[in-house]
């Protein structure tokens, strides 16, 4: 068991290199789509290398919507002291 846990761990860290450009280039929802597909082939699998087949790309699709959703909150997070300081500087001319 020990060695199945090191086998997943070792494929949870995999870089963007690795990754399948089809992937990247999905929308969130899309992905979503995927890993909700991939959780109910987990739930009905009866064989253990299907399943860890099947759990390696659902943590690869899981690191793509994580870093998706960083670059997301990062482009908000900047738009909006864009117009905080704009605001503030308007507030400050007067």
């Amino acid at each position: 068991m020990i060695d199945l846990i090191s086998y997943i761990n070792i494929n949870y860290y995999m870089k963007d290199k690795n990754l399948p450009d089809d992937n990247i280039s999905k929308s969130l929802e899309e992905l979503t789509k995927d890993v909700n597909e991939i959780i109910v082939k987990l739930e009905n699998e009866k064989n253990l290398q299907n399943s860890i087949d099947s759990y390696q790309k659902l943590i690869k699709l899981n690191n793509i919507i994580e870093k998706k959703f960083k670059k997301k909150s990062h482009h908000i997070s900047q738009i909006t002291k864009e117009k905080i300081d704009k605001i503030v500087s308007k507030k400050n001319a007067k």
